[in-house]
């Protein structure tokens, strides 16, 4: 499977360095900025700008506002965020609420964007605060991000028009491989029995992610603007875990594990691993790839599952 273009390296450095690499700074696919003349096509988190990268191509310079490892709900954007903005050609958001920070950010800017997630079968968050209102993580299923490569064609379509027909291309490439990994998904959880089929999470990130697999989903909570878990949410999870004898639980990348690992302390049941949802990974790390991402969250799931049960029939 083809590999994503490398990361910006001006996405690694600290705040501090921002402005300078306004004026120099290696682009996506190694080049230097100073002297990339391609379009500019602004995401505003890492696995947007990996998806857009691969239906743009060689033809646009894609850059992420947010770094690797950034959490995207509560992100505030910084001065060289808004001069970023202001030099590309094209922003990219998620929508859905995701990027709660994002109308100010684009009120201050100058470049046209485009909500990728438009079209796309909207599930709400269930409950809690946020409750009646769309889950924002569209993208955890293979089958939105069909939906959202469809609507980059279009914007890079606009934007490039020359190129039309190279990012048909792309996406029809893409999309196959997006299709493989729902089928994998799939597959993958089917190995699982019934009711073995319960995936708790720190976040409600995963609505999508479990309608398209089959899987029934628990959290702490909806999203991760709440920040942590109440007591009450705590004893809620640790209530579904006993109830449903659910022997591994799991939680995100870019927040703290204490409140689920309290979940594990009371239950006994294991602590399946880490979930990738907000960010990709360095290139070296497991998800450098939208991809991978979706790959890595789906063995991690089963493996835990599968895992814990059969350590735990093993002690029995």
């Amino acid at each position: 499977m083809a590999k994503s273009l490398t990361r910006r390296t001006g996405s690694m450095v600290s705040i501090a360095a921002a402005a300078a690499l306004l004026t120099a700074c290696t682009t996506a696919s190694g080049q230097d900025a100073t002297d990339d003349d391609r379009p500019v096509v602004l995401t505003t988190f890492t696995v947007l700008a990996d998806i857009a990268e691969n239906v743009g191509g060689d033809h646009l310079r894609v850059e992420s506002i947010t770094k690797i490892g950034s959490e995207i709900h509560g992100y505030e954007p910084t001065p060289g965020d808004i001069r970023r903005a202001s030099d590309a050609d094209l922003i990219l958001d998620n929508g859905l609420n995701l990027e709660a920070w994002f109308a100010q950010f684009v009120a201050d800017a100058d470049a046209p964007h485009v909500v990728v997630s438009e079209g796309v079968e909207v599930l709400d968050i269930a409950d809690g605060a946020y409750g009646g209102t769309p889950n924002p993580h569209a993208w955890m299923s293979p089958l939105n991000v069909q939906t959202y490569v469809e609507n980059m064609v279009t914007a890079f379509s606009d934007l490039a028009p020359e190129h039309a027909d190279d990012f048909a291309a792309n996406a029809a490439a893409y999309d196959a491989e997006l299709q493989q990994v729902q089928d994998d998904l799939v597959a993958e959880v089917e190995t699982l029995p019934a009711e073995q089929r319960a995936l708790v999470t720190c976040e409600g990130a995963f609505s999508y992610l479990a309608r398209d697999a089959g899987l029934s989903e628990h959290y702490l909570w909806a999203v991760n603007a709440e920040q942590q878990a109440t007591p009450q949410q705590v004893a809620g999870v640790i209530e579904v875990v006993e109830a449903q004898d659910v022997p591994a639980v799991f939680c995100e990348s870019t927040v703290s594990d204490a409140a689920m690992q309290q979940v594990v302390e009371a239950t006994g049941a294991a602590f399946g691993g880490t979930l990738y949802v907000d960010s990709l990974s360095e290139p070296d790390g497991p998800v450098p790839t939208y991809l991978e991402l979706i790959r890595h969250d789906a063995d991690v799931i089963v493996e835990g599952l599968t895992g814990a049960t059969a350590a735990a029939g093993a002690d029995s």
